[in-house]
């Protein structure tokens, strides 16, 4: 059994790679789902001698199937959003305190103690239903941070404007954090001059407003909170880690976490650095689910591994990957 101790003090790439190869190797064994896809591509560990040779399960399988590399109970399903009637992707996981060491463990890496914030959190679309991780991590942010203040606000942007724009004043540390329709819905009624806080949006317009491309979004963010940089959460249902990106829509991940390019016409061929592709995650974190996942966005990666992501695939199957008919 792998000790999850090992995942967050990895320090080295070496580090990373092997450990990586076991958690593939345990996953083979232990993972039905992951090991009949493996099978259909004739990828055996003992055939797998680098990152770059580990199949990557097409996330869609999150959908159909239940991704579990072991037998234990499960404590937590996350699901994603949805329109009304589509399938969403169910995360069923047996271990929420790996959850929360990566989270907490990833957030702080980046930003330092959650204790040293106010967190105040703008996730109406998220709020509104059940099952969602990013809300999950949130309250457990509000409940770490121990100040009074820090909460979440649904429709009540009076009371946020009124709350951040003291505490700004008063010199408090604050991560306001939201959905970036929520945050230009602030915006739009309310101005700010913020020179304590860390904006961060989690993406996305939920079907509320017409999507924008990050540049726009983020210029319309910064004159309205007058900030100078806006910052980002990746994250997704179907993993346990999460990267962040401080401006420029460039993201870093925790050491436990890696991001490669697949091929958009061959989704077995991992790209060069710097070449565009579809984004396959790596997350060491969740070993008792499925480590290696393709995702449906698109993205490139620099030469010192971060990335960025550019769009997503148009068709709702993600090319190259057929073999979802297990």
């Amino acid at each position: 059994m792998i000790n999850t101790n090992a995942i967050f003090n990895i320090s080295t790439e070496d580090e990373f790679n092997n450990l990586a190869l076991k958690i593939f190797k345990h996953q083979f064994e232990n993972n039905p789902v992951y090991r009949s896809f493996c099978d259909l591509l004739y990828k055996h560990p003992s055939d797998v001698r680098s990152i770059n040779e580990i199949p990557f399960l097409p996330i869609q399988f999150f959908k159909s199937h239940d991704v579990l590399s072991n037998i234990n109970t499960v404590e937590k399903t996350f699901s994603s959003s949805g329109t009304t009637g589509s399938i969403t992707s169910k995360h069923h996981v047996t271990d929420l305190n790996i959850y929360k060491e990566s989270f907490t463990k990833g957030f702080e890496c980046f930003y330092g103690p959650i204790e040293d914030y106010v967190i105040l959190a703008l996730l109406p679309s998220y709020l509104e239903r059940e099952g969602s991780s990013l809300i999950y991590m949130v309250e457990d942010f509000i409940k770490t941070s121990k100040h009074p203040e820090s909460g979440f606000y649904l429709n009540n942007l009076s009371e946020l404007n009124e709350t951040l724009t003291v505490l700004d004043k008063k010199g408090k540390k604050i991560l306001l954090i939201g959905v970036s329709f929520a945050l230009l819905d602030l915006v739009e009624s309310y101005q700010f001059q913020l020179k304590n806080t860390v904006v961060m949006e989690t993406g996305g317009m939920k079907g509320r407003r017409k999507e924008l491309v990050r540049d726009e979004l983020h210029t319309i963010l910064k004159q309205g909170f007058g900030v100078n940089t806006i910052h980002s959460e990746y994250g997704m249902t179907e993993l346990l880690s999460q990267a962040y990106s401080k401006g420029n829509g460039v993201f870093e991940c925790p050491k436990w976490m890696k991001i490669l390019t697949r091929d958009t016409e061959d989704a077995l061929t991992i790209l060069p650095q710097q070449q565009n592709g579809g984004i396959n995650v790596i997350d060491l974190a969740n070993i008792n689910s499925c480590s290696f996942i393709a995702t449906q966005d698109l993205g490139k990666v620099h030469h010192d591994g971060t990335f960025e992501i550019i769009g997503r695939f148009d068709n709702s199957d993600i090319r190259g990957c057929n073999l979802m008919v297990l």
